[in-house]
């Protein structure tokens, strides 16, 4: 497919002004500094030609809307149409962010509203909607556990990370600060407690945990490693990128967790991809409420306002974050309520270990125990006929499925050739058997034509790129 500056013809418009009647100089309006005298480098091209460019451009996507979606620790579930019509109802996109308060009573109201469903659903006391993503969430986070010990007078400069966590969270606790310490996992792939004990100090200010782990593992001494982390003064962080599982079957709050972030633009149905919009909501225990930032939604009487928490750790976020991702939030939780979260919860486990049982043949899967909302095979049988995962996940592609993610989770025994698939309560069965058979399909061609794997996709678009040169030589503008 051609570029739309290489459809371009001399002389050629796809528009038309009206006479310009302006009279006078147009620097006698618009500072010389701020006018360009060179001309823009624009393609000449028809009405129709930008309309069918972009329009064959936009079926090139590959998105939820398309077809199943398996990115593990990604949660790329179906959002509903109605969550889109509603946010995008006129009162909701066109509310001014400098609006007097009266003006935006609703508004403010579905954000309370939706931080009440928030606090039901993991226990935790307050919540603040502003952080604009899991990252961003863990940041807020990671600097509400900094502030809540120099507010005691007694700082602490460590963070513990297990293996299994996932990248963003070294990198959040490094930016508040802290010094990363990896916590190992054991012989079931869960946090190793012993490993835990003799890192967990009075200098330490807690653990950040994901549950299920990256591996789609639940932690099956989630009280104890609470204990161990409580018994000397730290907190314990819900990584809950991976809530998707645990929605009406676990609430943090009640294994022991102090605070937590949720991916609103995953776990609650709006879709994140191309890098949002989104909200890393994050909910805190009683004991921190007073270091959430500012502002949070409180309600006086009938009148929906702001109010500053005494010890909070700032400003995070201009206005009110990401609405309309808020607004799909709350629709998807109205949608579902109580018992359709738990069956949320319980449709993804079962689809994700459904895949888990009938892959695990062709693919191994490093520990025979049941997952959660994901699963993690490998592989690493394919090497000893010169395929790699990644030939596997570019084959998948000619049968039509977006590939799950690969070489992640890093940990042992993962380390090598990791293949991560998460369904979500999304998919049907016949979504899911398509994808199996698929799956062994590759496996065998793997076994007896390992170069059609090599070369694939062979039925996309652009077939395989050089990704080393894509990534150091990368082609950013258009040149004659």
């Amino acid at each position: 497919m051609k570029l739309i500056y290489e459809k371009s013809v001399e002389g050629r418009v796809g528009y038309s002004l009206p006479k310009d009647d302006f009279e006078g100089s147009i620097s006698d309006f618009i500072p010389e500094y701020a006018l360009d005298t060179q001309p823009k480098e624009l393609p000449e091209v028809s009405e129709v030609d930008v309309v069918r460019h972009f329009t064959k451009l936009s079926k090139l996507n590959y998105g939820v809307d398309d077809g199943f979606y398996p990115l593990g620790s990604c949660t790329m579930k179906y959002n509903p149409k109605v969550n889109e019509i509603i946010a995008s109802f006129d009162n909701f996109v066109n509310a001014h962010p400098l609006s007097s308060l009266e003006f935006v009573q609703g508004n403010l109201e579905l954000m309370y509203e939706l931080e009440e469903s928030l606090k039901e659903i993991t226990g935790m006391d307050r919540f603040t909607l502003l952080p604009s993503a899991g990252a961003h969430g863990e940041l807020v986070g990671t600097l509400i556990m900094r502030k809540y010990f120099e507010d005691m007078g007694k700082p602490r400069h460590k963070m513990l990370i297990p293996d299994s966590a996932h990248g963003t969270n070294p990198a959040s606790s490094a930016m508040a600060g802290f010094q990363v310490v990896e916590v190992k996992s054991n012989e079931v792939g869960n946090v190793d407690l012993n490993d835990l004990v003799q890192k967990m100090d009075e200098d330490t200010a807690g653990l950040m945990l994901t549950n299920p782990n990256t591996a789609g593992l639940f932690e099956r001494e989630i009280q104890k490693i609470a204990e161990v982390i409580h018994s000397s003064g730290g907190l314990l962080y819900y990584d809950g990128a991976n809530l998707n599982a645990l929605l009406g079957i676990v609430r943090p709050s009640e294994a022991g967790f102090d605070i937590v972030h949720l991916n609103l633009h995953k776990t609650f149905s709006t879709p994140h991809g191309s890098g949002g919009p989104g909200v890393g909501a994050v909910g805190v225990k009683k004991h921190l409420v007073d270091f959430l930032p500012y502002p949070l939604v409180c309600k006086c009487k009938d009148y929906f306002g702001f109010e500053e928490p005494i010890k909070t750790i700032g400003k995070v976020r201009a206005f009110f974050g990401n609405f309309t991702v808020l607004v799909k939030a709350y629709a998807w939780i109205l949608t579902m309520g109580a018992d359709g979260l738990k069956e949320v919860s319980k449709a993804a486990i079962i689809n994700a270990n459904y895949i888990l049982k009938k892959l695990k043949g062709d693919f191994r899967s490093p520990y025979d125990r049941f997952c959660m909302h994901e699963c993690v095979l490998t592989g690493r049988d394919y090497k000893e006929f010169g395929v790699k995962t990644l030939d596997i996940a570019k084959r998948l592609m000619d049968y039509g499925f977006h590939p799950p993610t690969i070489y992640f989770p890093h940990f042992e025994p993962y380390a090598e050739e990791t293949i991560m698939v998460e369904p979500t309560e999304s998919e049907s069965k016949e979504t899911l058997d398509a994808f199996i058979e698929a799956m062994i399909k590759i496996s065998e061609e793997a076994k007896t034509s390992s170069e059609l794997l090599k070369e694939a996709p062979h039925n996309t678009y652009i077939s395989r790129p050089d990704e080393v040169k894509a990534t150091k030589e990368p082609i950013l503008t258009y040149k004659e």
